[in-house]
Parts: structure tokens; C-alpha cells; sequence
């Protein structure tokens, strides 16, 4: 049995993104973990939906609440294979989520190149696992656009 860690976890969000890719969307995925059980999964719905607020952590963040009956998300981790964007940074820090752990840094609209206050200041931050692995999936996907 593999050990359940954040790289564990991670592969899971990767499995996740790499469905949004088989529909079209942006790779990005996410699952959202209490007590090392998977309570919610999602993945990039933006052109499905017709919504520019279906990320991926978005998806993720309303199943958890859903599973928990709660809004707040205290003693749970995110994994997300690209780092939220401020948006989905605000929604994080409302929701009060203990940790979020991406993988690929987002050079362009990362919520840490415009303020990284914008997640909640008792939200553990860890970034990198997995990286490569998901940097590739989106140069991939976006090379295929081409």
C-alpha cells in the first residue's frame, strides 16, 4: 500500500487534471482531503459550464462543503495542480481550509505574484510536488492548442 502524503494526494489532483484536458478544459485539477480520505474532488469546467468561475479549485471547494454540510473547511488539505489564481485564493480564505499544496507555479496569474496575503494567514502553504509532472501537462495541452 503507498503511504498517504502529499505526493500521494497530488497524484490524485493529477488524475483529476488530466480529465479536464481530455475534455478541452485547462489541466488543472484538485482533490480536498480531511483525516486522509478524498471528500472532494474537481476539475477545470470553465468552457462546459460557460463559466469563468469553474475552477477547478472552486468545484472542489463546494463537493467538500457539500460532504461536510459546512462552509468552513478547518482540518483540510488542497491539493491543486497549479496554483490558485486570486480568485479561487479568496474562495480558499473564506472557506477557512487548514492547507493548500500545489504542484506548478502560475507565472502569470498566480495569487503569489499579486498578494500572497490573499490566502488566509492560518492556511499552511506548500508548493512543488509533482511540479515537472504538471508543468509538462500544461505545456502539452497548450502546445496541442496551437
Amino acid at each position: 500500500m503507498e503511504t498517504w502524503n502529499d505526493q500521494y494526494f497530488m497524484r490524485l489532483a493529477i488524475v483529476e487534471a488530466e480529465k479536464a484536458a481530455e475534455t478541452g478544459e485547462v489541466p488543472v485539477g484538485a482533490v480536498i482531503v480531511s483525516g486522509n480520505q478524498v471528500i472532494a474532488k474537481g476539475y477545470n469546467l470553465t468552457e462546459r459550464l460557460t463559466d469563468v468561475t469553474a475552477h477547478a479549485e472552486i468545484q472542489a471547494i463546494t463537493a467538500a462543503s457539500n460532504f461536510l454540510g459546512a462552509k468552513y473547511l478547518k482540518d483540510c488539505t488542497l491539493y491543486v495542480t497549479l496554483e490558485p489564481c486570486p480568485m479561487c485564493a479568496g474562495a480558499l480564505y473564506w472557506s477557512q481550509i487548514s492547507k493548500v499544496v500545489f504542484a506548478a507555479e502560475d507565472q502569470h496569474r498566480g495569487a503569489g505574484l499579486y498578494r500572497p496575503s490573499l490566502f488566509h494567514p492560518s492556511t499552511q502553504l506548500v508548493s512543488g510536488i509533482e511540479s515537472e509532472r504538471c508543468v509538462h501537462l500544461l505545456k502539452s495541452f497548450f502546445q496541442a492548442k496551437r
